[in-house]
């Protein structure tokens, strides 16, 4: 049976398609001449699966999209000190190609912003490398991000260098500043090269889903960034990546996002989604008009804006009862979901308040999704002070939610695969 979500998408595209405003990006002659009727929607989920409708195969060029990614692998590469010496991370509430610095530092603002960009381009890679294996550091690192190789769209990139002059004057203003320490024309040629990258509606969903899935390529596999990364990556996008309208954007869409004048633009939900469209004529801010009102429908249709969390905490405790009689009784306190610190912190207050009159107790993951590593630290300290107060305490944990639990000092469980096997006579701690 065909899946509602292609149909839905196609219905959504279908609604924006007659939405004829905006301009194409005319300052880039190649980017004039783009056809504007091109349309198109990716969902790309953290499990891999892939929905789309419209011109999702069409190749264009990433263009200002390829921002985050670029500083993701230059927070890789150098670490977060030497990125964050150069370029900050607060809102500039100014256009792209505005001359955005710091007044004291000469810093730019944030890596959204051109400024930001091109200096966070001269980071990628390590210091060794010369400008032009920095550029194949670049896209190799795109490519990992879409889980294919990409390649430069030249035509582009020459038309783009030819029209390079306010970029230029933004570059030799960071070189004065000594915030670029290179010729400030190959760092503004490394910067058009990588935004030059020819990508899909398709790519960058999987690029976005990448970002939203911990820095893992659903489809690959890989480990393209640290999770430290992608975190520090998700916020600028939430707070920059939308320029002058981030405000807007926050509140009306609340996805972290970015945008390209190409027409691309992309959304990363952490934990759950990436998104795509493709849609050519651009609002006053750079972005895509019809994009825009596709994100504002994703979010309002499914509840995607990032303030809208669903209350796990009270859910994470499924029950607490008693199973068996006598000496084999045994209290259950039974998780369930994701959990993370409040949901943790309802388990600790339920299993402490409970103060359970049985010897034995019996923690059971068997409902539990996943479980953070602090959520993990604290379930493990309540073992251990069940254990010192007496108690002989079991894990039920059949699919290792919590891998090689150790309580601690003092502590001690006995980590079962169901409850039946706590419930067997004589039963003895391991």
């Amino acid at each position: 049976m065909r899946s509602i979500i292609p149909d839905y998408l196609t219905e959504a595209l279908g609604d924006v398609e007659s939405d004829i405003s905006g301009e194409l990006a005319g300052y880039i002659p190649e980017l004039a001449a783009a056809d504007p009727e091109r349309l198109g929607a990716v969902f790309a989920m953290v499990d891999g699966a892939v929905y789309g409708a419209g011109d999702i195969d069409t190749e264009f060029t990433i263009q200002s999209i390829s921002k985050p990614f670029t500083y993701a692998l230059a927070l890789s590469d150098r670490g977060f000190d030497p990125v964050l010496a150069k370029v900050g991370v607060e809102p500039s509430g100014e256009a792209f190609n505005q001359i955005s610095l710091e007044s004291d530092t000469g810093r730019p603002l944030n890596p959204m912003i051109n400024a930001g960009a091109i200096t966070v381009h001269s980071l990628a890679g390590s210091e060794q490398l010369n400008p032009t294996e920095r550029v194949e550091r670049v896209v190799q690192g795109l490519s990992a991000f879409a889980g294919r190789a990409l390649t430069v769209d030249e035509a582009v990139c020459a038309s783009e260098l030819e029209h390079a002059h306010r970029n230029l004057a933004i570059a030799h203003m960071l070189r004065s500043h000594d915030i670029l320490t290179e010729d400030p024309r190959v760092a503004v040629d490394g910067y058009i090269r990588q935004c030059a990258v020819l990508v899909t509606a398709r790519d960058l969903a999987m690029m976005a889903a990448t970002l939203a899935n911990r820095g893992v390529n659903p489809r690959t596999g890989e480990q393209v960034v640290r999770e430290p990364v992608v975190r520090q990556v998700l916020s600028v996008m939430a707070t920059c990546g939308m320029y002058d309208a981030a405000g807007d954007w926050a509140t009306q869409v609340g996805i972290p996002a970015k945008s390209g004048v190409a027409g691309g633009l992309i959304g990363a939900l952490p934990g759950q989604i990436g998104i795509a469209t493709f849609s050519p004529r651009l609002d006053p801010h750079g972005h895509s008009v019809r994009g825009v009102t596709l994100f504002e429908r994703f979010s309002a249709d499914m509840g995607l804006h990032v303030m809208e969390v669903p209350a796990a905490a009270r859910a994470a405790v499924r029950s607490n009862h008693v199973v068996g009689k006598g000496p084999y009784a045994i209290r259950v306190f039974q998780l369930q979901g994701g959990i993370r610190f409040a949901g943790a912190e309802r388990a600790v207050r339920e299993t402490m308040d409970a103060a359970p009159a049985q010897a034995r107790v019996a923690l059971d993951l068997t409902m539990v999704s996943s479980i953070d590593d602090v959520s993990r630290r604290m379930l493990l300290e309540v073992v251990r002070r069940l254990t010192l107060d007496g108690h002989e305490v079991y894990l039920i944990d059949p699919d290792s939610i919590i891998p090689d639990p150790d309580p601690g000092d003092g502590g001690r469980v006995t980590v079962i695969g169901d409850l039946e096997e706590a419930l067997s006579p004589g039963r003895t701690v391991t």
